[in-house]
């Protein structure tokens, strides 16, 4: 049965006590750390790819629909801690409308040639900084068929719990990890087989139709940061830039609007 909580000071439920996401990642090293899944979706995506629960916290509504999630942790020795919506609240910081919440275990990456290798359709995330767009370029790539997202080491933590919950937990479905050595692993897609296309504003890019129409076996698309763009030395490396053509006067789209379009007119 799970353990009843009725303060927000229970030291037992340390994970969830307004912890950082950043004090999260750094709580279990080096054993890889910790992070939050957030909503019934999310946490059985999170359990479905695999992923340890350390705990789980939830109001009492939730019992019911999550009663084989409960049943599975419990029978695995891990603890579900029961709550009322206000308990919660106060030991989160924050109203947590979905009700229910686990702590997981970090996962260790892939290497990009294991992530790579059965891969056509790849999306390059090149230091974007916000998370609810990493969040949301992980639903466009599970929803648009490519498969896999690379990430640069300055990129957004695409677990950190906005991009999990913009992401809807796709960021469970679609196989990622981030790259050692940037731009140098451009270099290494190319070796596994990758054309790699990078989305820019450039007077030879080439227009994203026309890439469409006659597209490479295996394609990699590196999508930069919200403002600049790709860095000059990204753009330096790159087979070949890549545009999308605007109207209105509007001159590029934000950071997840483009890797939608390319995705959906990319994909295979």
């Amino acid at each position: 049965m799970p353990t009843p909580i009725t303060t927000s000071e229970d030291p037992r439920l340390r994970d969830y006590a307004s912890l950082t996401d950043v004090r999260l990642r750094k709580l279990l090293e080096p054993a890889g750390g910790l992070y939050l899944a957030e909503s019934e979706k999310v946490i059985r995506r999170a359990l479905a790819a695999g992923h340890r629960p350390r705990s789980m916290l939830m109001s009492p509504r939730w019992l019911e629909p999550l009663a084989d999630v409960v049943e599975r942790c419990e029978s695995d020795g891990v603890p579900v801690y029961l709550a009322d919506p206000e308990v919660v609240e106060g030991i989160t910081g924050y109203n947590m409308h979905r009700g229910a919440m686990a702590s997981m275990h970090r996962p260790d990456l892939p290497t990009v040639a294991e992530v790579c290798a059965s891969a056509r359709r790849v999306l390059v995330l090149e230091d974007l900084v916000d998370h609810t767009n990493v969040g949301a370029v992980f639903r466009s790539a599970a929803g648009l068929g490519f498969d896999a997202v690379l990430v640069t080491p300055r990129c957004a933590d695409p677990l950190y719990r906005r991009s999990v919950r913009v992401s809807m937990g796709t960021v469970f479905q679609v196989l990622w990890t981030q790259v050692s050595s940037w731009p140098g692993d451009i270099a290494t897609l190319r070796d596994l087989g990758f054309v790699v296309a990078g989305m820019a504003l450039a007077e030879d890019a080439t227009p994203l139709e026309v890439l469409a129409a006659d597209p490479p076996e295996r394609l990699a698309v590196v999508v930069g940061t919200e403002g600049d763009g790709l860095t000059r030395s990204a753009l330096a490396q790159v087979d070949l830039t890549v545009t999308i053509p605007m109207r209105g006067g509007v001159d590029s789209l934000n950071a997840a609007a483009a890797s939608a379009v390319a995705a959906w007119a990319l994909r295979v």
